[in-house]
């Protein structure tokens, strides 16, 4: 069977040192549409956007975190665990959640512990939950789960696991953003290590079911967090305490996202959804907890 769950949930994790620098957030930040925001007359020099640019004032979106020492993301490390072995084509990245323990420094090193921490059966498709864990010689930095959807490769009667649908947010949005993407916006935002070629080789996109090649699920994730923060918590990166999203469908670099935002006590929620294709869906089972 491709995918063992015994030997890959008793699997040793894997430790390993990372360190990044203010380039690679400031080439995250870019890649996910930092000093382009279509609310500012002039993007590139205003003072909310150099806080995302400008290595002098540097503060760090914590959905950098998904990238940090620009190793392969949840999305594509799953696949190499024990007792997993499946095609890259098969693969989508069905969810993220994010749990900031602390703010993120501008520059780094940490030790990651990454393992799988859960292999769900959902019958005709196996969900990998990747869990990475990562702190510093002050502790606790952050810790992210990856769950990884890998189409036809369950029906072996394991746990299903649990169901992470909300229900729709009640009235209608306190705020809603619109955010376009780039034409190049996945060639940008693969330079900070995800280079599945799903979002850059034609050919093969074709091979896993798509016209051509869609932006990462994490870009997306990101410019929406950048929304959310620059909307709602007034610019500050350091209230945002958790994040989670299900990949509810995908984008195209080109076309134009519509973020909506409700306000609840502690938190935001957001559904996204493609402007361009009668609004999509693209996000859903939103929610950024914060301070």
């Amino acid at each position: 069977m491709p995918i063992d769950a015994a030997k890959a949930l008793a699997a040793e994790p894997r430790t390993g040192e990372i360190s990044w620098t203010t380039k690679d957030v400031q080439l995250y930040h870019l890649g996910i549409g930092a000093g382009a925001n279509p609310d500012k007359d002039d993007p590139a020099t205003d003072p909310d956007e150099l806080r995302y640019t400008l290595e002098s004032r540097l503060h760090v979106l914590p959905s950098f975190a998904t990238v940090a020492g620009s190793g392969a993301p949840g999305v594509i490390s799953g696949l190499s665990m024990p007792g997993v072995e499946v095609e890259l084509a098969k693969v989508l990245h069905g969810g993220q959640t994010l749990e900031i323990h602390r703010p993120l420094p501008a520059e780094g090193t940490a030790t990651a512990t990454n393992r799988l921490a859960a292999v769900y059966d959902k019958g005709k498709a196996a969900i990998l939950v990747l869990r990475t864990e990562v702190a510093d010689a002050d502790g606790p930095l952050w810790t992210n789960d990856a769950q990884i959807f890998v189409r036809g490769e369950g029906g072996w009667g394991g746990d299903r696991g649990p169901s992470t649908r909300l229900e729709p947010p009640a009235g209608e949005p306190d705020r809603t953003v619109e955010r376009p993407v780039r034409a190049d916006q996945a060639l940008l935002y693969r330079l900070s290590g995800d280079w599945n070629p799903l979002h850059a080789d034609p050919e093969f996109a074709r091979r896993a079911g798509f016209d051509k090649p869609i932006l990462h699920g994490l870009c997306t994730y990101g410019i929406t967090l950048k929304a959310v923060v620059d909307t709602l918590l007034g610019g500050d990166v350091s209230r945002v305490r958790s994040y989670s999203t299900r990949f509810a469908g995908v984008v195209y670099p080109g076309e134009t996202l519509r973020i909506r935002l409700w306000r609840r006590e502690g938190s935001v929620r957001v559904e996204v959804s493609s402007v361009d294709r009668d609004d999509a869906p693209v996000l859903a089972d939103t929610v950024v907890e914060h301070s």
